[in-house]
């Protein structure tokens, strides 16, 4: 380590133990505190070294239990905000505080009817961040029972005309839902595990969503938990496809390709319908069939020849395409490619 970066550590190790201090003894001044907490997020972010050292001075506990036991709203807010950025930037982090305790602490956060919308946000937040990429946390968010309730923020947060949102990033309960649906995608992938059965609960609302709005702001995140939930699980699949999902799927890709000619957005949003419609049926092809009524290696042909898509959704469609004619065969199949790039 040169004499500039050590000499940068240096003043790091500094600045964090003051403001740990700062904490400490401003207990009774909110203010002072949230603004201890914004400085500490800004260090830790995306700073592994930072987060590690705060970590070893004891802070990410004594904000763990700030968060607790503060009366001040402002204040449970940003500790909880700081500590999943800590969380994030560093692996230790993680998993010293996943534990069944801190789970069942952010469940009362978010059962406790005083607790305002954004700080069931902020408590959302430390969950995706304790279970992604963690089967340890994917595994404390089924057994303290935090999935059962995230499925039912799913089911609840928004009412019938926030589905219908004009300005998704200015309201806060569209805000609150979409982490949920964040986190629920983390619940249920890397890796794949347990989480998906129990998140399958939630498909006919998923599917109702679906059928009553097209917003992009709904449609990507819904399609984004039903591909991660149905992925490589034949069960969930076949699950989904009885209840007519797919059907619904396939109905939503006809509206945006009706769409697409006239809307960039529409057609960008295709692509995401088709990937999700790719998960439900890439273990079981035979479900396929179902999409034949509605002429979707059609409508796919038409949304591959889009100029304008890149060579990834090009790719995910043609994969789409493979999986929904392979029930008639590979000469069916290697006839559309000889179409497609005739």
């Amino acid at each position: 380590m040169n004499t500039q970066k050590v000499q940068k550590y240096q003043y790091m190790k500094t600045d964090l133990n003051l403001l740990l201090e700062c904490l400490k003894y401003q207990m009774d001044c909110p203010l002072s505190q949230k603004e201890a907490l914004i400085t500490i997020y800004s260090i830790c972010q995306q700073n592994s070294e930072a987060s590690e050292y705060f970590r070893e001075i004891g802070g990410l506990m004594f904000i763990n239990d700030l968060a607790k036991s503060s009366v001040h709203c402002i204040v449970k807010e940003a500790a909880l905000f700081t500590l999943g950025i800590i969380i994030e930037s560093n692996v230790y982090c993680q998993q010293t505080l996943c534990t069944s305790a801190l789970f069942e602490d952010l469940i009362l956060f978010l059962i406790k009817k005083d607790s305002g919308v954004n700080l069931k946000r902020m408590s959302v937040y430390v969950i995706l961040v304790l279970v992604s990429n963690n089967k340890n946390g994917q595994t404390y968010v089924r057994d303290t029972g935090c999935i059962s309730l995230l499925l039912q923020l799913f089911r609840t947060t928004l009412s019938t005309s926030e589905k219908n949102l004009s300005d998704e990033n200015t309201d806060p309960c569209y805000q609150l839902w979409s982490s949920v649906c964040s986190t629920l995608c983390a619940c249920v992938n890397n890796p794949q595990n347990d989480n998906q059965n129990i998140c399958c609960s939630v498909f006919p609302y998923a599917k109702e969503c679906l059928e009553s709005c097209t917003e992009p702001g709904i449609v990507r995140p819904i399609c984004s938990f039903l591909g991660l939930t149905v992925a490589n699980n034949p069960y969930v699949q076949k699950y989904f496809v009885s209840i007519g999902g797919l059907d619904t799927l396939a109905k939503v890709l006809l509206e945006l390709m009706h769409d697409s000619c006239l809307s960039l957005s529409s057609m960008k949003l295709a692509v995401v319908v088709t990937k999700t419609l790719d998960a439900c049926i890439a273990n079981n092809s035979a479900m396929g069939v179902v999409l034949a009524k509605y002429h979707t290696v059609s409508e796919l042909l038409k949304l591959l020849s889009n100029e304008t898509l890149s060579t990834g959704e090009k790719i995910s469609i043609i994969l789409t395409i493979g999986h929904c004619t392979e029930v008639c065969g590979k000469i069916c199949f290697f006839f559309f490619l000889s179409v497609i790039f005739a």
